[in-house]
């Protein structure tokens, strides 16, 4: 059997998506999570004044003597938000709160807890140097500078920085929709008695969970069961109403496997099953203008592939940059590994950070039904397609997982 190898699967599953064309404004407030949709250029200078980064004094530099300490005479009180009108004269000093605009004639901050004041006289000690604390306009960011490219994903610091520029509105892609359904007779909602032979979907609550974490718009399909004409009445009403749809569950190769049977009659198959583990059975193609995702039906395999494939693709959707997978070389600590198959492996592990050292292990039984050593991990341990083992204080290579 030919199986993609996992590279060659990822940069394919990149390749066919693309940024959706439509965009919308929304107040900036409400942007977390979204993807900038055009690049965000400064209108001015932040900060927009020199101003002190502490609580001090505004001093004169060439007032203060050299090797010793100096007297200066205190003659206002600057809080932030205000300013003087007045300029300081030569051995004047002004009480200043943090983020304040810089006194003309001031070029130096002295902070509060190195001077000695009595009544309107200040005592310097010695050793201060010229513009220290101080925070000149447009050490942040210059005006008409780039401040965020186009394609970026907004994060909390992000939404602050946005504020700072005086902006309420920005222009993100609008958010992707995806369709998503489990299949299986055997696969049943919570809430119910379970069968012999039954499971709950932990599948759909998964990859809804992942979704959300994503911020796009879901179009639950539910449990559908192993009928092509419910199947395929299913797929074409995620087809419709989304951009993508995502299932887990038949795309293998039993008799009771169908999804992959009625997307060749919906639409078409760009590729299937993948020399990875856990995850060789899925199927990625289309249905219609929809990107279709079909992934196994094992929870552990099911998060895998999603996280591994299918949310850089739909990152990618959402307006985001393609980015390379992000890889670390670690130690490895703990119960050594054998492995002795021709798959890439993604074995399930801890990364543990002791004082300044790092390491990580396995969550132990790589089984894909063991669904507690992901709830367990937070990083994959990339292992080779040939066989191999695996010792303590040996290098690996780690994927964070990140959702």
């Amino acid at each position: 059997m030919n199986l993609m190898p996992f590279a060659l699967a990822r940069e394919r599953t990149l390749a066919r998506v693309s940024p959706l064309a439509e965009t919308e404004t929304i107040p900036v407030a409400s942007a977390l999570g979204r993807v900038l949709a055009e690049p965000v250029v400064a209108p001015f200078n932040v900060p927009n004044h020199d101003n002190t980064s502490m609580d001090g004094y505004a001093v004169r530099f060439d007032d203060l003597a050299s090797g010793r300490d100096s007297t200066l005479t205190v003659v206002a009180d600057l809080p932030a938000g205000d300013q003087l009108t007045q300029t300081i004269g030569a051995g004047e000093a002004v009480r200043i709160m943090t983020g304040a605009p810089i006194p003309d004639g001031c070029d130096c901050i002295v902070i509060q807890e190195v001077v000695q004041r009595d009544g309107d006289q200040l005592t310097v000690p010695q050793g201060q140097t010229r513009a220290q604390n101080i925070r000149r306009a447009g050490q942040d960011i210059s005006a008409g500078r780039e401040v965020f490219a186009q394609g970026r994903l907004l994060s909390p610091p992000d939404i602050g920085m946005l504020t700072s520029l005086g902006l309420a509105e920005i222009s993100v892609h609008r958010r992707l929709k995806v369709a998503v359904l489990s299949t299986g007779n055997e696969v049943i909602a919570p809430g119910t008695p379970l069968e012999p032979g039954q499971v709950y979907d932990s599948n759909r609550s998964s990859m809804k969970a992942a979704l959300q974490a994503l911020g796009v718009d879901i179009l639950d399909l539910g449990i559908i069961r192993d009928d092509k004409k419910a199947i395929a009445a299913a797929l074409r009403k995620g087809a419709a109403e989304a951009d993508v749809v995502l299932t887990s569950g038949g795309v293998s190769v039993g008799d009771y496997d169908l999804v992959t049977d009625v997307i060749r009659e919906l639409g078409s198959i760009d590729f299937w099953k993948v020399r990875m583990k856990p995850g060789k059975p899925q199927a990625h193609g289309r249905i219609g203008d929809a990107i279709f995702f079909g992934l196994p039906g094992n929870p552990v395999s099911v998060l895998a592939t999603f996280l591994l494939l299918v949310r850089p693709a739909l990152l990618v959707m959402m307006g985001c940059k393609p980015e390379p997978m992000k890889q670390l070389v670690v130690p490895f600590g703990g119960d050594p590994i054998k492995k002795t198959g021709d798959r890439m492996e993604f074995a399930r592990g801890v990364l543990h950070h002791e004082g300044a050292e790092s390491w990580v292990g396995s969550t132990g039984s790589q089984n894909s039904g063991i669904l507690s050593s992901m709830s367990r991990a937070n990083v994959f341990i990339v292992l080779p397609d040939e066989p191999v083992e695996v010792h303590k204080g040996d290098l690996v290579t780690i994927v964070p997982i990140e959702y």
